[in-house]
């Protein structure tokens, strides 16, 4: 038996990174997928570019993908095989910092990622709503 996110542990994540966004006065998208990096849920803030919700998803899937952060997968974000992979994702695949891994009893259930800030600001928030909903990303 796999475990996977559901849909209440990515509701207690968004709803504790909106809080961290409120106190960090950000204008942000955040984004929870599945281990596959498929989407469980996702909202865009008030004010919050129209590009966020597409590059938090694209960070999301990425850190789903290989159970990495995103800060961790920059460096190969020129590498051929990860261009290809880009590609074939049809671009939503975004190795830009900014998402974290879930795991839940050492095992990879989603993937959290953020776009609106700068990237440390993005990660912070995805960090905040992973750990408070009990969750952790390592």
């Amino acid at each position: 038996f796999k475990l996977k996110i559901t849909l209440a542990q990515a509701e207690g994540i968004i709803s504790f990174a909106k809080s961290k966004i409120a106190e960090l006065d950000l204008k942000m998208s955040v984004t929870v997928t599945d281990d596959r990096g498929d989407l469980i849920a996702m909202i865009r803030c008030d004010g919050a570019s129209w590009r966020t919700p597409t590059i938090s998803r694209g960070k999301a899937v990425a850190a789903a993908c290989f159970g990495l952060s995103t800060k961790e997968l920059e460096s190969k974000a020129g590498s051929p095989i990860f261009q290809a992979f880009t590609v074939s994702e049809n671009g939503m695949f975004i190795m830009g910092q900014g998402a974290l891994p879930v795991y839940q009893d050492g095992e990879l259930i989603g993937a959290v990622g953020a776009s609106g800030g700068t990237p440390v600001e993005d990660e912070e928030v995805v960090a905040y709503g992973i750990l408070q909903a009990g969750l952790s990303y390592k």
